[in-house]
């Protein structure tokens, strides 16, 4: 790997990622860990989203378009879930979170740095266009939180069930302020999502073609999934347990849509 100043950022984002990370488990660890983190414990993670922005800038946009390379969209969809929590923080218990996404971003973006990949470049992309990508990334990173906090409630409803000690779960706020955050995740996220395909269905063309059909359909039937959870919640009252396992089948599905062919598209038949 060629140490460009790109590249030094990335390096220094994964260092800062696994200080930050530290630092969260060492504070969960403390009497009055359900305390949102001040000063230095706030300006770190952002200092790591910086670096991390600043390394994939000069990669993803070229003069001959934007690389919409799986390794590179994972590492955004990475910067844009870090972002999203730190912002989130600021008035809702979501900075424990980066305990288990801090480390997954340095993951990804170290993949980036280190697998060389061929561009998959995007000419010429209009105004429309660029909204669907937006949408389709922002609906995708919330979900992804969404999942996680999804996690994160399915492990304190067994705590609670079990009485079993784990230190790291008693610096989160109560059940309810969690699956009330979770559903607020949700339904941002479908809303996000539903721009998506809207914008999808009206500007991209040939949506339904082979190396898109199951692209698609796999985003419709996510947006089925997401869709009856919240009619689930409004209309039946569904939460703990049931709540996560609908959370976690629409990620899955979601996730399978975008990065399920991006893999098969990039990694396997090497077509962007």
């Amino acid at each position: 790997m060629i140490l460009t100043l790109a590249n030094i950022a990335g390096l220094s984002a994964i260092a800062l990622y696994g200080t930050c990370t530290i630092s969260l488990i060492r504070a969960g660890r403390e009497p009055d860990a359900t305390k949102h983190p001040q000063g230095t414990a706030m300006r770190l993670p952002w200092a790591a989203a910086a670096l991390h922005a600043a390394s994939l800038w000069p990669v993803l946009f070229d003069a001959d378009g934007v690389d919409f390379g799986f390794l590179n969209m994972a590492a955004l969809v990475a910067l844009f879930i870090i972002a999203l929590v730190l912002l989130v923080s600021a008035r809702h218990p979501a900075d424990k979170l980066g305990i288990f996404l801090f480390p997954l971003a340095a993951l990804l973006l170290g993949l980036r740095l280190g697998i060389p990949q061929p561009p998959h470049l995007l000419h010429n992309t209009s105004v429309p266009m660029q909204f669907h990508v937006l949408a389709s990334i922002l609906a995708y990173s919330i979900l992804n939180l969404a999942a996680v906090q999804a996690l994160l409630v399915a492990l304190q409803d067994w705590h609670l069930r079990k009485k079993q000690p784990l230190p790291l779960l008693g610096a989160l706020p109560s059940l309810q302020t969690m699956e009330t955050f979770l559903f607020r995740l949700i339904s941002a996220g479908f809303l996000l999502l539903s721009l998506s395909l809207v914008t999808g269905l009206a500007y991209v063309e040939d949506l339904f073609a082979q190396h898109l059909a199951h692209k698609t359909v796999l985003s419709i039937l996510a947006w089925l999934v997401f869709a009856l959870l919240l009619w689930g919640r409004a209309a039946r009252g569904w939460r703990g347990r049931t709540a996560m396992r609908w959370t976690l089948g629409g990620f899955a599905v979601l996730m399978l849509a975008y990065f399920g062919s991006k893999i098969v598209l990039e990694l396997i038949l090497h077509r962007a």
